[in-house]
Protein backbone atom coordinates (compact mmCIF):
# COMPACT_ATOMS: atom_id res chain seq x y z
CA UNK A 1 0.00 0.00 0.00
CA UNK A 2 0.84 3.66 0.07
CA UNK A 3 1.12 3.74 3.86
CA UNK A 4 -1.48 4.88 6.34
CA UNK A 5 -3.57 2.73 8.63
CA UNK A 6 -2.07 -0.55 9.82
CA UNK A 7 -3.18 -3.09 12.40
CA UNK A 8 -2.09 -6.25 14.22
CA UNK A 9 -5.09 -8.57 13.74
CA UNK A 10 -6.26 -10.29 16.91
CA UNK A 11 -4.12 -8.11 19.18
CA UNK A 12 -7.23 -6.93 21.05
CA UNK A 13 -7.35 -10.42 22.55
CA UNK A 14 -3.72 -10.49 23.68
CA UNK A 15 -2.82 -10.52 27.34
CA UNK A 16 0.84 -9.56 27.04
CA UNK A 17 2.93 -6.49 26.35
CA UNK A 18 3.70 -5.63 22.74
CA UNK A 19 7.15 -7.02 21.79
CA UNK A 20 9.97 -4.48 21.63
CA UNK A 21 10.42 -2.99 18.18
CA UNK A 22 6.86 -3.71 17.07
CA UNK A 23 5.56 -0.23 17.92
CA UNK A 24 7.76 1.34 15.23
CA UNK A 25 7.58 -1.59 12.80
CA UNK A 26 11.26 -2.52 13.07
CA UNK A 27 10.63 -6.01 14.46
CA UNK A 28 7.74 -8.43 13.90
CA UNK A 29 6.59 -6.61 10.74
CA UNK A 30 5.16 -9.89 9.45
CA UNK A 31 2.30 -9.44 11.97
CA UNK A 32 1.54 -5.85 10.99
CA UNK A 33 -1.02 -5.68 8.20
CA UNK A 34 -2.34 -2.84 6.10
CA UNK A 35 -5.91 -3.50 4.97
CA UNK A 36 -6.49 -2.93 1.25
CA UNK A 37 -9.16 -0.23 1.11
CA UNK A 38 -10.72 1.95 -1.55
CA UNK A 39 -12.21 5.43 -1.28
CA UNK A 40 -15.39 5.20 0.78
CA UNK A 41 -14.42 1.99 2.61
CA UNK A 42 -14.87 1.80 6.38
CA UNK A 43 -12.52 0.02 8.80
CA UNK A 44 -13.97 -0.85 12.22
CA UNK A 45 -11.79 -2.06 15.09
CA UNK A 46 -11.67 -2.13 18.89
CA UNK A 47 -9.64 0.54 20.66
CA UNK A 48 -7.80 -2.37 22.28
CA UNK A 49 -6.40 -3.45 18.91
CA UNK A 50 -2.77 -2.54 18.24
CA UNK A 51 -2.97 -0.08 15.36
CA UNK A 52 -1.07 2.82 13.89
CA UNK A 53 -0.02 4.40 10.61
CA UNK A 54 2.77 3.54 8.21
CA UNK A 55 4.60 6.42 6.57
CA UNK A 56 2.58 7.96 3.74
CA UNK A 57 4.23 7.27 0.36
CA UNK A 58 1.67 8.59 -2.13
CA UNK A 59 1.49 11.98 -3.83
CA UNK A 60 -2.28 11.92 -3.22
CA UNK A 61 -3.39 13.60 0.02
CA UNK A 62 -4.37 11.17 2.78
CA UNK A 63 -7.70 11.79 4.48
CA UNK A 64 -9.67 9.86 7.03
CA UNK A 65 -12.68 10.35 9.27
CA UNK A 66 -12.31 9.07 12.81
CA UNK A 67 -15.47 8.21 14.74
CA UNK A 68 -15.31 6.95 18.29
CA UNK A 69 -18.25 5.35 20.02
CA UNK A 70 -18.43 5.29 23.81
CA UNK A 71 -20.88 6.03 26.62
CA UNK A 72 -21.26 9.78 27.19
CA UNK A 73 -19.55 9.48 30.57
CA UNK A 74 -16.27 8.19 29.13
CA UNK A 75 -15.56 9.97 25.84
CA UNK A 76 -12.00 9.26 24.68
CA UNK A 77 -10.82 12.78 23.93
CA UNK A 78 -11.82 16.36 24.57
CA UNK A 79 -11.90 17.50 20.94
CA UNK A 80 -9.74 18.29 17.96
CA UNK A 81 -9.94 22.06 18.30
CA UNK A 82 -6.90 24.22 18.84
CA UNK A 83 -6.31 25.97 22.17
CA UNK A 84 -7.47 29.31 20.78
CA UNK A 85 -10.74 27.77 19.59
CA UNK A 86 -11.36 25.98 22.90
CA UNK A 87 -10.11 28.86 25.00
CA UNK A 88 -7.85 26.71 27.15
CA UNK A 89 -4.15 25.98 27.38
CA UNK A 90 -4.98 22.33 28.10
CA UNK A 91 -6.40 21.97 24.61
CA UNK A 92 -2.97 22.23 22.99
CA UNK A 93 -2.09 18.69 24.05
CA UNK A 94 -4.89 17.27 21.89
CA UNK A 95 -5.19 19.75 19.07
CA UNK A 96 -4.02 20.34 15.54
CA UNK A 97 -2.36 23.52 14.25
CA UNK A 98 -4.77 26.46 13.86
CA UNK A 99 -4.21 26.59 10.09
CA UNK A 100 -6.05 23.26 9.77
CA UNK A 101 -9.29 25.09 10.58
CA UNK A 102 -8.82 28.16 8.35
CA UNK A 103 -10.91 27.06 5.37
CA UNK A 104 -13.52 24.92 7.15
CA UNK A 105 -17.18 25.86 7.07
CA UNK A 106 -19.49 25.50 10.09
CA UNK A 107 -20.61 21.99 9.15
CA UNK A 108 -17.00 20.81 8.74
CA UNK A 109 -16.09 22.31 12.12
CA UNK A 110 -19.09 20.52 13.66
CA UNK A 111 -17.63 17.18 12.58
CA UNK A 112 -14.53 17.90 14.69
CA UNK A 113 -16.55 18.19 17.90
CA UNK A 114 -15.73 15.68 20.65
CA UNK A 115 -17.92 12.62 21.22
CA UNK A 116 -21.49 13.66 21.95
CA UNK A 117 -22.66 14.00 25.51
CA UNK A 118 -25.52 16.09 26.78
CA UNK A 119 -23.05 18.14 28.83
CA UNK A 120 -21.54 19.71 25.70
CA UNK A 121 -22.59 22.66 23.59
CA UNK A 122 -23.30 20.97 20.32
CA UNK A 123 -23.41 22.14 16.71
CA UNK A 124 -26.14 20.17 14.98
CA UNK A 125 -25.95 19.93 11.20
CA UNK A 126 -29.40 20.47 9.65
CA UNK A 127 -30.68 18.70 6.52
CA UNK A 128 -29.80 21.77 4.42
CA UNK A 129 -26.18 21.76 5.66
CA UNK A 130 -26.57 24.77 7.95
CA UNK A 131 -25.56 24.48 11.60
CA UNK A 132 -27.62 25.14 14.71
CA UNK A 133 -25.85 25.41 18.09
CA UNK A 134 -27.51 23.69 21.05
CA UNK A 135 -26.16 25.15 24.30
CA UNK A 136 -26.28 24.13 27.92
CA UNK A 137 -27.40 26.59 30.55
CA UNK A 138 -25.16 29.52 31.46
CA UNK A 139 -24.75 28.00 34.96
CA UNK A 140 -23.41 24.69 33.60
CA UNK A 141 -21.06 26.39 31.14
CA UNK A 142 -19.68 28.65 33.87
CA UNK A 143 -19.19 25.63 36.16
CA UNK A 144 -16.96 23.86 33.61
CA UNK A 145 -14.98 27.04 33.03
CA UNK A 146 -14.46 27.65 36.77
CA UNK A 147 -13.75 24.08 37.82
CA UNK A 148 -12.03 22.54 34.79
CA UNK A 149 -10.56 25.71 33.21
CA UNK A 150 -11.95 24.63 29.84
CA UNK A 151 -15.27 24.67 28.04
CA UNK A 152 -15.31 20.85 28.28
CA UNK A 153 -14.39 18.69 31.24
Amino acid sequence: GDGGFCVVPGSHKSNFKMPEGMVDGINHSEYIQQPATKAGDVVLFSEGTVHGAMGWQSDVQRRCALYRFAPATCGYGRSYFSADVMGSATASSCSWPSKFYDDLNDAQLAVLEPPYANRLDRPNIREDGSVEITQRSDRKRQHDKDVFKTKYF
